[in-house]
């Protein structure tokens, strides 16, 4: 399954939800995990679109983080798609704020 990843640190995880909503026609389910902690996600066709902070609380007490190789404070939108979608990514781009960060932007 095609995976992209965007981030920001422009926006809170509601903020980014509500925009998102509104420039995309998603509605996000807010879940919390013991694993991811606090996140949103977004049936697209053919798969999903979540909104997770890149810092996710440890049973340590310290932060861990979904992913190294992205800065700690910013939160990250993982698209997930059954097939290449060019348009899905490209909107993303567009938008002031987002940044594609496995790729070309």
């Amino acid at each position: 399954m095609p995976e992209h990843v965007h981030g920001t640190d422009a926006y809170s995880a509601d903020e980014l939800v509500s925009l998102l909503g509104d420039r995309l026609g998603l509605v996000f389910t807010e879940r919390d995990s013991h694993f991811l902690g606090v996140y949103h996600v977004a049936a697209i066709p053919g798969g999903r679109v979540t909104v997770q902070p890149n810092a996710i609380p440890g049973d340590d007490g310290e932060d861990d983080l979904y992913a190294e190789e992205h800065p700690p404070d910013w939160l990250l939108l993982l698209t997930t798609t059954s097939v290449e979608d060019a348009e899905l990514p490209a909107r993303l781009d567009s938008i002031e704020g987002i940044v594609r960060m496995d790729g070309p932007s």
